[in-house]
C-alpha cells in the first residue's frame, strides 16, 4: 500500500472539536443556524479529501514518534474505508442538524457542542492508527451521546442510559486489556507494531485477546447476545441522539472489526469465526421476530437496526472481497435509511404524542406527503430493486452463502421478515380510520431531509460502482493482509 503524506488533512480532525468549543461562544440567536453552517464546512472539508484521493493508497495525515520511549505514536491516517466512513458521519450529522433545525434541541448549545464532540470522536476512531489513540478516541464518542440522552430524552430515561453506559464501559474496558496485553510484546501501540506480534502461533492466546476486542464492538454494534440495551436506549434518547446512536455510533464497531479485530489475531480466526457469524445470524432473525411484535414504532425500529447490522457483521466475517465490500455499501445505506425511519418516527411523536401503532391510523389522508417519503423509506428499508440497499444486502448474502449454504438461506429470511415488520409499521400508522385529530404536513427541513436521503439511497442503487470501485483497493489489501498474517 502507498503511503502519502499530508499533514495538512489533519485539520479535518480538529476541525469538529474546533465547532464543538465555538459553540459554547456564539451568540445564542445565532445557535440554530449556525448548527447547519459548521455541519456543512465539516462535510464539505471532509468531502474535499476526495480530491486527488488514490483509492489504492493510504494518506498519512500526521506520523510522528514524540513519545515512543512511552509506547506511543502520533499516527493518524486515511485509506479509502476509512474516509467513507468520514464521509458518512460527517453526511449523517448535517441530515440530524437539519432535521432538528425545526425543534427546541437545535438551539441547545450544549446539544450542538456535544454533537460535534462526538463527530470529532468518530473522526478520531476512523483515522487512528495507533491502539491507544484508538481506544482514547472511542472513549471520547461515549461521553457526549450519553450526556445528549440525559439531558434531552424521556423523563424516564435514566435507568436505560445507565444500563447502555456499563454496557459500554464495560466492552471498553475489555478491548483496553487486549490493547495492553499486545503492548507487552510490542514496542509501541503503533498499528504496524501491534499487527507484528508474535503471539507464537497460540491461537488460544489470539482468541482471548481477540474476545477482549469483539466484546467491545459487539456491544456497540450490538451482535446477540449483547443487545439488551439497545431497544430501551434507542426509545428514550431524543430523536437526534438515537439517530447517532443507529446511523454513525454503531458503524464505528463494525469498521474496528474490519481495522482491528480481524488483523490483529489471524491465528484465532479459524476458532471464532464461526460461532462469531452465527450469534450475528441469530440477531439478523430474532431481532426481525422481535420486531414483528412490537407495538412500538421507536423500538420496532431498534430491532429492525439489529437484525440488519447482524447481517453486516457475518458478512465480514466471511473475509470475502465481495461480502466486505457490500458491508460497506451497506454501512451507508443503513445509516441513511436509520436516520429517515427514526425521523419518521419522531415526526408521528411530535404530532400526536404516541408512537403506539394501535393509537395511530389514517395518517396518509391528513399528510399526503409524509405518506409519500415514509413509503419510499419502506421500500428502501427492504432494500427493493434500485436502491442501496439492494446491492448491498445481496452481497453479504451471497458471501455468507458461499461461506457456508446453510447460513446464508437462514440469513435470507430477512428479506420477507423485514418486509413484514417495516409494512405492519407503516400501514398501521399511515392508513385505516383517522384516530387522532388533524396532523400537520411535512416542515421543509423534514422534507429536504427525506429528499436528501432519498436521493442518495437511488443514486447508490443505480450506481453501486461508485461506492465498490472505490473501497475495493482497500478491502483487498486488508484481506491479504489477513491472510498473509495466518499463514
Amino acid at each position: 500500500m502507498d503511503l502519502i503524506l499530508h499533514t495538512g488533512d489533519l485539520g479535518i480532525l480538529a476541525l469538529p472539536l474546533l465547532f464543538s468549543i465555538l459553540t459554547l461562544i456564539i451568540p445564542q440567536n445565532f445557535v440554530k443556524v449556525y448548527g447547519i453552517i459548521a455541519s456543512v464546512i465539516v462535510l464539505g472539508a471532509t468531502s474535499w479529501l476526495l480530491c486527488g484521493f488514490d483509492p489504492k493508497g493510504l494518506n498519512l495525515m500526521l506520523n510522528q514518534e514524540w513519545l515512543k520511549d512511552y509506547g506511543l505514536t502520533f499516527t493518524f491516517a486515511y485509506d479509502s474505508i476509512s474516509l467513507m466512513m468520514l464521509l458518512l458521519a460527517a453526511g449523517l450529522v448535517f441530515l440530524i442538524m437539519l432535521s432538528n433545525f425545526q425543534r427546541e434541541l437545535a438551539s441547545n448549545k450544549s446539544f450542538i457542542a456535544m454533537v460535534f464532540l462526538m463527530l470529532f470522536g468518530l473522526f478520531g476512531v476512523f483515522t487512528a492508527f495507533d491502539g491507544l489513540w484508538f481506544y482514547i478516541f472511542w472513549e471520547i464518542t461515549l461521553i457526549p451521546i450519553f450526556l445528549i440522552s440525559w439531558w434531552f430524552g424521556a423523563p424516564d430515561r435514566r435507568p436505560a442510559l445507565m444500563k447502555f453506559f456499563i454496557y459500554t464501559f464495560v466492552g471498553s474496558l475489555a478491548m483496553l486489556g487486549s490493547l495492553l496485553a499486545l503492548k507487552q510484546m510490542s514496542m509501541t501501540f503503533g498499528y504496524g507494531d501491534l499487527l507484528n506480534v508474535d503471539l507464537g502461533g497460540s491461537t488460544c492466546k489470539a482468541a482471548w485477546m481477540l474476545g477482549g476486542f469483539f466484546l467491545a464492538f459487539a456491544i456497540k454494534i450490538p451482535i446477540f447476545p449483547f443487545h439488551t440495551w439497545q431497544a430501551d436506549t434507542y426509545q428514550k434518547s431524543p430523536m437526534a441522539g438515537t439517530m447517532l446512536l443507529s446511523g454513525i455510533m454503531l458503524k464505528m464497531a463494525l469498521y474496528g472489526m474490519l481495522r482491528w479485530m480481524l488483523p490483529m489475531f489471524p491465528e484465532a480466526l479459524d476458532c471464532v469465526t464461526q460461532p462469531i457469524i452465527v450469534l450475528a445470524v441469530i440477531g439478523v432473525v430474532y431481532g426481525a421476530i422481535i420486531a414483528i411484535k412490537q407495538q412500538n414504532m421507536k423500538r420496532l425500529f431498534a430491532y429492525a437496526s439489529l437484525s440488519h447490522v447482524g447481517l453486516i457483521a457475518a458478512g465480514i466475517m466471511t473475509l470475502s472481497v465481495d461480502a466486505i465490500t457490500g458491508s460497506i455499501l451497506q454501512m451507508i445505506n443503513h445509516g441513511l435509511v436509520a436516520v429517515g425511519l427514526f425521523l419518521a418516527a419522531d415526526v408521528i411523536e411530535r404530532r400526536t404524542g404516541t408512537v403506539e401503532l394501535e393509537e395511530l391510523g389514517g395518517i396518509a389522508k391528513q399528510a399526503p406527503k409524509f405518506a409519500f417519503w415514509f413509503a419510499a423509506l419502506a421500500f428502501a428499508s427492504v432494500s427493493v430493486p434500485f436502491t442501496s440497499g439492494f446491492i448491498g444486502e445481496f452481497m453479504l448474502l451471497k458471501g455468507i452463502y458461499d461461506y457456508q449454504a446453510i447460513t446464508g438461506i437462514i440469513a435470507g429470511t430477512t428479506l420477507i421478515l423485514g418486509a413484514v415488520y417495516t409494512f405492519k409499521a407503516y400501514q398501521a400508522s399511515m392508513y385505516g380510520p383517522v384516530k387522532l385529530s388533524a396532523f400537520a404536513d411535512l416542515h421543509w427541513s423534514e422534507l429536504v431531509v427525506f429528499a436528501i436521503i432519498m436521493i442518495a439511497v437511488v443514486f447508490l442503487g443505480v450506481y453501486p460502482k461508485a461506492v465498490i470501485d472505490f473501497v475495493e483497493p482497500s478491502v483487498t489489501q486488508l484481506i491479504a493482509m489477513i491472510t498473509n498474517s495466518s499463514l
